[in-house]
């Protein structure tokens, strides 16, 4: 199986307008498959850049000379890309979410397919894994995770039942919190509410959001002139994110306007968003809700 199958792989280069002499950041690595159409436009005096804080990505290296691995979270990108030396770059890619190999490794604990440990981290030397949400949050704090990022309108309730449960006994795979939560998930859309659940778990252990909102903020100070941010989400929480900052750059609220009533934010947006085609959901059914959105430094 392939580590990772790109989605919207040329749609989203194209979007970058690579430059072949440019320097560009593919802030999710994964697989490598995007990195890997970046360098086939760079010439010999391009570079790229690639952040990947899961251990895992290390496998996928690219053997080429324009080509560095950075093995830390995108939320540190101006941190260390300053670090290589690099103030500002041409272009910025981020597919966000889970890659499939972490999906499909089994002892990960991404997939409600497979019985694992609740861990579910990233970064596999995080502190937080998802056994330490399931078990030790209080029920607020539980029911608010839930609620905020697995979009579940009867958080309180599962939330409740989750800190009942473990009052006795420990919940410690995915398969004792599946069985602990049966009552509420009905056979009809099993599937729907479990990938909800595990998914609010998961955003809370990897702070995903968290990093997301710090990444998007030092977009407009990494980019040059006319450089170019192509980003692919997979889920609301993080399209509503990218598509507000891309239009008054902000994340809630509404720009402050000058005296002439006018409003001044870094990014503008270029074209509609980008959806994959029929074809492309057949051969990679993991595409069916990625959302490409593409934008350019004023």
């Amino acid at each position: 199986m392939e580590y990772h199958n790109p989605v919207l792989l040329k749609e989203s280069i194209d979007g970058l307008n690579i430059k072949p002499n440019g320097v560009y950041v593919d802030v999710t690595f994964g697989g490598g498959g995007h990195s890997r159409e970046i360098l086939s436009r760079l010439n010999e005096d391009g570079k790229l850049f690639a952040f990947d804080q899961d251990e895992d990505a290390k496998r996928n290296m690219i053997d080429d000379e324009r080509f560095t691995l950075i093995p830390q979270n995108f939320r540190f990108i101006k941190r260390y890309l300053r670090f290589y030396g690099v103030k500002k770059v041409d272009g910025v890619l981020a597919d966000l979410g889970v890659s499939s190999h972490q999906f499909d490794e089994a002892e990960r604990g991404f997939s409600t397919r497979f019985d694992a440990d609740l861990d579910m981290r990233m970064n596999q030397e995080g502190e937080l894994s998802a056994f330490q949400v399931v078990n030790f949050y209080d029920e607020q704090k539980l029911s608010d995770v839930l609620f905020q990022y697995g979009e579940l309108r009867n958080a309180r309730a599962i939330a409740k039942k989750i800190v009942e449960t473990r009052t006795e006994k420990k919940i410690k795979t995915s398969f004792q919190l599946k069985e602990v939560l049966n009552e509420f998930v009905p056979k009809a859309v099993e599937h729907k509410i479990l990938a909800q659940i595990f998914q609010g778990i998961r955003i809370e252990v990897n702070q995903e959001i968290e990093a997301l909102k710090e990444f998007l903020l030092q977009i407009p100070e990494v980019l040059n002139e006319e450089g170019r941010l192509s980003v692919i989400s997979y889920h609301s929480l993080e399209d509503r994110l990218v598509k507000r900052f891309i239009r008054n750059g902000l994340f809630e609220g509404e720009p402050e306007k000058d005296f002439y009533g006018n409003i001044t934010v870094p990014m503008k947006k270029l074209g509609k968003m980008i959806i994959p085609s029929f074809q492309e959901i057949k051969i990679n059914n993991r595409a069916r809700s990625a959302k490409l959105r593409i934008a350019t430094l004023k």
